[in-house]
């Protein structure tokens, strides 16, 4: 069986990587980045070297033209500040209604929907996808929740003739058990990249800086990126 596994270069993807080259091996692995007009390119540059480190061939893709009507505060177009707190205080704020602000709209859905065209076309049979149930909570990321990956599923194999299914190995999963895994597994969190701003240091105030730390934290382990 061939494996395409969307790859941000963060945490999550990377530990997505690790899992499938160690169940189908690297030959029958391929990484897939996708630029969506993220104000760095820093998590691409970690994706290149998490590629590289597994020894996978890594492909890259460009949809940021589809994100140039969002005013996403990820975005380069966007002068919105991307806010210092934690998901679980934004989830506060918006009472669990609507998305975070740093949510672009169906971001994972075009994703994995153009990731299924190019997996068909390079004879992959499945899809692997990082999507986490810290991400989904509280309505944050409407596309990382189970609901959604059973229906972009059952869309994606109906569409490709039953050819081809998505699977998200963490839609159940927090992030602190997300990183014992590939602890485990040796994966090299020390090449990744999570945090939304783009300096030479994560800014460890953004969302998912905060909630890498505690993930970390919960393990008991230093985070190897910031060694």
């Amino acid at each position: 069986m061939k494996v395409m596994v969307l790859l941000s270069g963060g945490v999550d993807s990377t530990t997505a990587l690790g899992i499938a080259v160690d169940k189908y091996g690297k030959d029958n692995v391929i990484a897939l980045s996708v630029m969506y007009g993220q104000k760095h390119d820093k998590e691409i540059g970690a994706a290149e070297a998490v590629a590289k480190h597994y020894g996978v061939l890594h492909l890259y893709l460009d949809l940021s033209k589809i994100f140039q009507y969002s005013d996403c505060s990820l975005l380069k177009q966007s002068d919105e500040a991307i806010p210092e707190i934690s998901y679980a205080e934004q989830i506060k704020e918006t009472g669990g209604e609507t998305p975070v602000s740093t949510y672009v709209p169906f971001r994972n859905g075009l994703f994995l929907s153009s990731a299924a065209s190019i997996a068909l076309s390079k004879g992959c049979s499945l899809i692997y996808y990082g999507a986490h149930a810290d991400d989904a909570a509280g309505f944050a990321y409407p596309d990382c929740s189970d609901a959604f990956v059973n229906a972009m599923n059952e869309a994606i194999w109906e569409g490709s003739g039953h050819q081809l299914k998505i699977e998200a190995p963490f839609v159940k999963v927090n992030k602190s058990n997300i990183v014992k895994m590939g602890l485990d597994l040796k994966v090299p969190y020390e090449l990744t990249w999570s945090c939304y701003e783009g300096g030479e240091k994560p800014c460890g105030k953004c969302g998912t800086c905060i909630d890498r730390a505690a993930a970390f934290a919960a393990n008991g382990v230093e985070d190897p990126a910031l060694k």
